[in-house]
């Protein structure tokens, strides 16, 4: 990364939004670097939290081994499809199987939401988040995002829209946390002219 951009955005950050934390990026890249990843997951763990960590100033490296979360292997991209009882699990539930989420009205809608799901393969590689103060000359950040109070977030929606005719540089959609700020934000480098994700953790 040209670390002169990175400087220049921490000052006019600093001076724009003061008293804001700094932004978090990751990327991808293949397996095996020497950087100390996380440990493999031991029971149920959501990645969301393990981004506490790294809004603190640490670096966290992640694979498939270190991903419990069937929906965060499925958002990330390590596996193609969710389980059979995922569309029970986000609608009202299957007796002695899953409990329902209600996320959803029926199972059907959940199919429907899965149908138009575009897969973004991340087998062999490994993530790669860091605060934005923390990249080197040798990180490739591929998204950034940014934990924002309701004024920030207004501040980078207009900021978002600044060089777009069209009305939706900032699109909202249906999914877990780690869906808004590694699924969809992947999908959207594929598109030419790429939209900023909004959404909730």
């Amino acid at each position: 990364m040209d670390t002169e951009i990175r400087d220049r955005f921490i000052r006019l950050w600093q001076t724009y939004c003061p008293g804001t934390e700094l932004p978090i990026s990751f990327g991808t890249r293949k397996e095996g670097s020497a950087e100390e990843k996380a440990r493999p997951a031991k029971g149920w763990k959501c990645i969301i939290c393990d981004l506490a960590k790294v809004r603190k100033g640490r670096t966290l490296v992640l694979d498939r081994t270190a991903i419990s979360c069937a929906g965060g292997l499925y958002y990330c991209g390590y596996d193609a499809k969710r389980s059979e009882n995922f569309r029970y699990f986000l609608s009202y539930g299957k007796p002695g199987v899953v409990e329902g989420e209600r996320y959803k009205k029926t199972p059907e809608i959940v199919d429907g939401i899965d149908a138009h799901h575009t897969a973004v393969p991340a087998e062999g590689k490994e993530y790669v988040f860091k605060r934005w103060d923390m990249l080197t000359t040798d990180d490739n950040p591929e998204i950034v995002i940014f934990f924002a109070r309701p004024e920030v977030l207004s501040a980078l929606f207009t900021l978002a829209n600044y060089d777009q005719s069209g009305p939706d540089g900032v699109i909202c959609p249906f999914g877990s946390g780690c869906s808004s700020i590694i699924h969809y934000p992947r999908v959207e480098l594929k598109r030419e002219q790429p939209r900023a994700v909004l959404g909730d953790v």
